[in-house]
């Protein structure tokens, strides 16, 4: 069976590709990528894939030539004659622009969507999207899993005492409050309120933290600008200790610093996208054994429902 089935990498996620073909059983593909003097690029497969199912890791964070390098990946797959063209995006850039939140701006998230079918993908394999809607901007089916699979027994594991699950915005409480449920607990929220991207204005917190050990939940983690302010307040509200799990640490800006100067005592998140610095307050849970065997289920057309915690 698995003879059939190859894994390649785009250049941005080859690490997670290699966690991810080494717990599957098979060697990653050969690929090379042909750069030009202009800065073109050109990437190929070294090897056939006529008739196989061909599953392409690649996170499109920025720089965009991850999104346009899978693209590539994608076409060159199609006119080599794959049978299928999963595309495997642990994180799936763009995700924020889901809708018109202002007038004249593109709704992104979309027109990606629309790039990789254009391109040939047959299914597209994702996870944590910002906004769950993405789902219906495919015209190909979308397996969209959950970090929570890997999250909950890193939870258990520290078997925190006074556990409150914590969401620090609006827009995450659904996914706290799914964590608060499994575990029995109480939830908190922070209201935000900014007046551009990437600048918290005001902040307040709805719930009580004192003599809790919060646990913040959000399925990124950007200039980590509001996950320390939340985390400064509920400290400042009495709580034990905060920590955070979130799913994708783009860390961008001044992210580390202001880990490192925050009360944040331990922040959980996932290889979908390698960190471009260590951090001893950063621990890193992989994926890579849970996308190996949704891929195992996607290529013998088996059930992945019981990888969905919620």
């Amino acid at each position: 069976m698995s003879s059939k089935v190859k894994i390649f990498s785009g250049s941005g996620t080859n690490v997670l590709a290699h966690s991810i073909a080494k717990s599957f059983g098979v060697e990653l593909g050969k690929t090379s990528l042909n750069r030009f003097s202009d800065g073109e690029f050109q990437p190929a497969f070294e090897e056939s894939v006529r008739g196989c199912d061909v599953f392409i890791v690649q996170s499109t964070n920025p720089p965009t030539e991850n999104m346009f390098e899978l693209l590539l990946m994608i076409d060159a797959a199609k006119r080599a004659s794959a049978r299928r063209i999963i595309a495997v995006i642990p994180y799936f850039g763009f995700a924020r622009q889901d809708r018109k939140d202002a007038p004249r701006v593109p709704i992104g998230s979309k027109l990606m969507a629309n790039m990789l079918t254009a391109a040939g993908v047959t299914r597209v394999m994702t996870m944590d999207l910002h906004a769950d809607q993405i789902q219906g901007f495919f015209e190909v089916p979308v397996d969209h899993l959950y970090a929570s699979a890997i999250f909950t027994e890193a939870l258990k594991e520290m078997n925190l005492p006074n556990l409150v699950m914590a969401s620090p915005d609006m827009g995450g409480s659904k996914r706290a409050y799914a964590y608060a449920k499994y575990f029995e607990t109480e939830v908190v929220v922070c209201y935000k309120q900014r007046k551009k991207a990437n600048s918290i204005d005001k902040m307040f917190l709805i719930g009580e933290v004192e003599g809790k050990d919060v646990m913040l939940v959000d399925d990124m983690i950007d200039t980590a600008g509001t996950l320390t302010k939340a985390a400064d307040i509920m400290m400042e509200k009495g709580a034990n200790s905060v920590r955070a799990i979130c799913t994708h640490p783009i860390l961008s800006g001044e992210a580390y610093n202001r880990i490192e100067n925050s009360r944040i005592t331990e922040l959980l998140v996932t290889d979908t996208i390698p960190l471009k610095h260590q951090s001893d307050k950063i621990r890193v849970i992989s994926v890579a054994d849970l996308f190996a065997k949704v891929i195992y289920k996607v290529h013998s057309y088996e059930s992945i429902s019981s990888y969905f915690i919620f």
